[in-house]
């Protein structure tokens, strides 16, 4: 018999927004649910595991483009021109991801999902990691 476990990131929003995490997808039987799309408000949910990431200046690119570029009013179905899409290619390309094949760590970059890119918004970037397919999440803004 399987139990599902649900974890809200940063439900009260009290975190300070320092933090970006990659959610990796696979059947773990924990569910990460995380608030994203800016004022949109939006509930998003992945099973899988959890990757905290450390990229202050990606972080801080993805908050950028998401924040001001696109006014904090979220992505949702937004239909993304070549060098939006570029550029959001580039700054996920920026984050590193540190996997282990249980003996040594190597850092890969991130790269953005681009066949998933109807699913992209604020704080909810789905990417490909060394270990599977997964979503990239931040601090929301609203």
């Amino acid at each position: 018999m399987s139990s599902r476990h649900f974890v809200f990131l940063d439900p009260d929003g009290s975190s300070g927004g320092g933090w970006l995490y990659a959610v990796v997808e696979a059947e773990t039987g924990v569910l990460y649910q995380q608030q994203y799309g800016g004022t949109a408000c939006r509930q998003g949910q992945v099973e899988g595991f959890l990757v905290p990431l450390v990229a202050p200046d990606g972080l801080d690119a993805l908050r950028t483009l998401f924040e001001k570029d696109f006014r904090g009013a979220g992505t949702h179905d937004h239909m993304w021109a070549d060098d939006e899409q570029n550029r959001l290619r580039e700054i996920v390309g920026t984050v590193r991801y540190w996997a282990c094949d249980g003996k040594a760590e190597k850092p890969h970059h991130l790269r953005l999902d681009e066949t998933r890119m109807r699913e992209t918004d604020e704080a909810w970037v789905p990417v490909i990691t060394p270990d599977g397919p997964g979503v990239l999440t931040w601090y929301n803004s609203d």
